[in-house]
């Protein structure tokens, strides 16, 4: 019998449910949930994402964070002000800008860490004391030593967890020469192709601008074709190409073995119960 959380290309929804998954989904939750606390909490994200790695172009940072562009455009502008944020042209593409943090951004990241305790508690209401350290102890079996020793707050493991299994599938997926953003996308077009890009864009619960960046991406990589809709002919519906579906096998069996690194980890008693963990602070 296939465990609770096991990946199948054949579900409704091959990824829902296992470890990187959730993960996914409660670092969403928190990020959304800190920028809903005012400038300080939306500092912090900011700060906190750029600190991890460099945000391709804004509109990918707001996708990621799930929030309006024009408010992040803002958010982004003010903290280039202080000195924390600088934006420079990308190379690869002169009509976006690359963002980083600044020397001062990582300070004032560093100063901001001290005082996310009291929204903490509030975000593990849902966890008794014994839930919550269970949990830390968990996520930290997925982290490198070096991050199990940080600050142990649950938006912080959460976090690095989050960015630990990212990082990995990042590596797995690029031996195809492919990123983590691609493979939401290729897994959906694979199971509701052909299908509108409106479509897409609903089932990976994204903005209509998000699903186009990235399909153009596949289409340049003659991974996916636009053919025309035949429910609807003023439309485009989308497909795998041949070389798109022949990828398919290897790009599914990257996530399998992201999952089957977490379960190595926990055990797959341990991995039950973090599933079950983060599905209650989830809710």
């Amino acid at each position: 019998m296939k465990p609770t959380g096991t990946l199948d290309p054949t579900s409704s929804t091959p990824v829902r449910g296992y470890v990187g998954d959730l993960l996914r989904r409660a670092f969403t939750q928190l990020t959304g949930e800190a920028m809903q606390d005012g400038p300080p909490s939306r500092d912090f994200v900011l700060l906190d994402v750029l600190a991890e790695h460099d945000a391709r172009s804004q509109r990918e940072l707001a996708e990621r964070l799930g929030i309006n562009r024009t408010v992040m455009v803002r958010l982004i502008d003010r903290l280039e002000q202080l000195g924390h944020v600088t934006r420079r042209r990308d190379p690869a593409n002169r009509r976006s800008y690359v963002l980083s943090l600044t020397e001062s951004g990582r300070a004032a990241l560093d100063e901001m860490r001290r005082s996310v305790s009291e929204r903490d508690a509030r975000i593990a209401a849902a966890l008794t004391a014994r839930q919550r350290k269970r949990l830390g102890t968990l996520i930290g079996t997925l982290l490198p030593e070096a991050e199990q020793a940080a600050t142990q707050s649950v938006e912080y493991l959460v976090t690095q967890a989050h960015y630990q299994q990212r990082r990995r599938f990042d590596a797995l997926l690029g031996e195809l020469g492919l990123k983590v953003r691609h493979f939401g996308p290729l897994a959906g077009i694979d199971r509701l192709g052909p299908c509108p890009q409106q479509q897409l864009a609903r089932d990976l619960a994204i903005t209509e601008p998000a699903a186009a960046e990235v399909v153009e991406e596949l289409v340049q990589a003659g991974l996916v074709a636009r053919g025309q809709d035949p429910h609807d002919r003023r439309r485009y519906a989308l497909e795998l190409t041949g070389a798109g579906r022949k990828k398919m096998p290897a790009v599914y069996e990257a996530a399998r073995r992201i999952q089957d690194e977490a379960r190595a980890a926990l055990g797959e008693t341990g991995e039950e119960e973090l599933r079950k963990l983060l599905t209650k602070l989830l809710s």
